[in-house]
């Protein structure tokens, strides 16, 4: 497998998969929690259940091919309601074979017909709420931003904010769901009331520091939005960014 496990702090496991986003494992002392699926190229149940023999939940941060397309390898996971409507596109087989296709490109070894065929679950509805794993918990946390329907992870007992799409060293603002960039700012900005000193995000398999995040969303003041040059990304050109 193409995977690969960075434990970044005790009971923390941040995944890496071969297409390139990750997935963070945290493992108390009676039960697990998986946060995103990834790709789904690789088996990711594989890889949890090499990590750790408890039992575990799996939740979505929100509704994205490449986020959910691993949910296809377990039995159910959890998701906030507002995103059903990315999960059912971005499971479908259009996207499906676009990924295949990338996969094929990066010379990842792919069973087609089991990946196109595979059932992917509506995921049951996600609420906030905090759940303790035994040692430590994982406040699950509602921020529409990047999507309607995302959310984060605070990890109380290792300051550590699992941020998901919501923000990334290159935060993509630019989908038709996501909010608006003056609401989007604020939404994650209020997460900085909650004491985190670490960062983990889904793009990158290093675990960063509070500054970092800070000072990214310093820089997006309502001046540096309104004089920044109109942009136009491939494949998203009727997008307004």
């Amino acid at each position: 497998m193409a995977c690969t496990v960075h434990p970044v702090l005790p009971g923390v496991y941040h995944i890496a998969d071969g297409m390139g986003v990750c997935q963070t494992l945290l493992v108390g002392e009676r039960e697990a929690l998986l946060v995103d699926a990834g790709y789904g190229i690789e088996n990711i149940r594989q890889v949890v259940e090499g990590i750790t023999s408890l039992p575990y939940r799996v939740i979505l941060t929100h509704g994205h091919h490449d986020h959910v397309l691993g949910a296809q390898w377990f039995d159910e996971t959890w998701m906030f309601p507002e995103d059903q409507e990315d999960f059912a596109e971005f499971t479908g087989e259009p996207t499906r074979r676009r990924i295949l296709d990338s996969a094929k490109s990066k010379g990842l070894p792919v069973d087609e017909e089991a990946y196109l065929a595979a059932t992917i679950p509506m995921p049951k509805p996600l609420s906030e709420q905090t759940i303790d794993l035994g040692g430590i918990t994982a406040q699950i946390i509602h921020v529409p931003a990047h999507t309607p329907g995302s959310c984060v992870v605070y990890v109380k007992e290792r300051q550590l904010l699992l941020t998901a799409d919501d923000w990334n060293p290159c935060t993509w603002a630019f989908f038709p769901k996501a909010l608006p960039a003056q609401v989007f700012r604020s939404n994650v900005r209020k997460l900085f009331d909650l004491p985190f000193t670490h960062v983990l995000c889904s793009h990158r398999p290093v675990l960063y520091e509070r500054s970092t995040m800070q000072a990214f969303f310093d820089g997006i003041t309502d001046e540096a939005l309104y004089a920044a040059p109109r942009v136009t990304i491939g494949g998203w050109e009727t997008t307004n960014t």
